[in-house]
């Protein structure tokens, strides 16, 4: 994954809020989302949102952060007399992005 916006705006003060945006907008197969499941059995397919707990400016890096707000769903067989239906519930899992600073790619990695 490449984070291009928020590499070019590093150093200004709308970074972090352009890293949320550039976040939100990422398809959910780019960050370890099922592996952040705590209840769910998938990662439904809504909207995520990201909150930026910490950002450190390394050598060849910028080591970032982020919690990551998304929905799970449990899936049941959607039969009429199934007591599971499928059903959206809150996730959230954290992750730790380090965005090469000539580059923009970016490694992800799930903190358990």
């Amino acid at each position: 994954m490449r984070l291009e916006k928020a590499l070019r705006a590093w150093g200004a003060s709308d970074f972090e809020a352009v890293l949320k945006r550039e976040l939100s907008q990422l398809a959910t197969d780019q960050l370890p989302l099922q592996q952040g499941l705590a209840s769910g059995n998938y990662v439904a397919d809504t909207p995520i949102s990201a909150m930026i707990s910490s950002v450190v400016d390394l050598q060849d890096v910028i080591r970032v952060k982020a919690g990551i707000f998304y929905q799970g769903v449990i899936g049941g067989c959607s039969c009429t007399d199934d007591p599971t239906p499928a059903s959206e519930i809150n996730e959230y899992c954290e992750v730790q992005l380090d965005i090469d600073k000539i580059t923009a790619v970016t490694a992800v990695t799930l903190i358990e």
